[in-house]
């Protein structure tokens, strides 16, 4: 965005003025490259406020995710694991900078031990690498390149990576691949009808066999041909936009620091009100 602002050759003189009860004001002209330019400018706006917003969101999400869950207290022998009172079996790894494991009374009251040290070890896996932080972020940047259609799949990928690289660890901890395997199925079991807690990706992992995923060509080819066409446009249009305009507004060209200044408040108001209503 700024790289796109920045690239416009601003004139001071020669703007068309007009005449309002006497008061003469004046507005700036473009040529075709420079509003080329400034809608780029308004895309990457665009950019920053989803990014932003997508990131609000998730913090907030998070944080009532948080306080919905009834902790117990922590799991013994294990301190740094919360108990979570639920019938339903799951053990998951939650927090983006300092995230946490939580296990559920369900998966405590039907796994063996074995078993739940497999569970602990995917999770701790997930907790050392910080990939609850990993997957929001992706999240936000699909979200944000709206325009990069490769980033879903490519996203949904790297989660399923993320599964499967922890489940390998866990199958290096406890030196087999059974007590995982008869866990993921006692979580599948108790899954809700028409859902899975395994995916085939990681049915395929855990067998040895390679993976059935693909690399969508033809996204990707799309994604990359729509930044190459973006560099291109911003590079030449750079070279001939211009933009004539004296910025002689009275509260402009005066006094620009009022103007903030009256913003502020404003701003703040709005902030608090955002906050309020969501």
């Amino acid at each position: 965005m700024g790289a796109a602002v920045g690239s416009v050759h601003r004139v001071n003189g020669g703007a068309p003025e007009i005449v309002i009860a006497g008061v003469r004001f004046t507005y700036p002209t473009v040529n075709v490259a420079a509003a080329l330019l400034l809608a780029l400018a308004a895309v990457g706006a665009a950019v920053i406020a989803i990014a932003l917003r997508a990131s609000w969101r998730q913090l907030r999400d998070y944080r009532r995710f948080v306080r919905g869950i009834a902790v117990l207290g922590p799991l013994p022998r294990h301190p740094a694991i919360n108990v979570i009172d639920d019938p339903a079996p799951h053990a998951f790894c939650a927090g983006y900078l300092r995230p946490s494991i939580y296990v559920s009374t369900g998966a405590l009251a039907i796994l063996s031990d074995d078993e739940l040290a497999a569970v602990l070890a995917h999770e701790d896996h997930h907790r050392t690498l910080r990939d609850p932080l990993r997957l929001a972020s992706s999240r936000i940047l699909s979200q944000a390149l709206f325009f990069l259609p490769a980033l879903p799949s490519l996203g949904d990928r790297y989660r399923d990576l993320a599964e499967e690289r922890a489940d390998d660890a866990a199958v290096r901890a406890g030196g087999e691949t059974g007590p995982l395997a008869s866990a993921l199925l006692a979580f599948d079991a108790a899954a809700p009808p028409g859902t899975s807690a395994i995916s085939p990706g990681r049915v395929d992992s855990l067998l040895g066999r390679p993976s059935g995923w693909r690399l969508p060509s033809s996204l990707v080819a799309l994604s990359l041909a729509t930044l190459s066409v973006l560099t291109v446009l911003v590079w030449r249009a750079s070279a001939a936009a211009s933009a004539h305009a004296t910025f002689n507004l009275p509260v402009l060209s005066s006094q620009p620091c009022m103007l903030i200044l009256a913003l502020v408040p404003i701003l703040g108001y709005a902030v608090a009100v955002f906050r309020r209503g969501g």
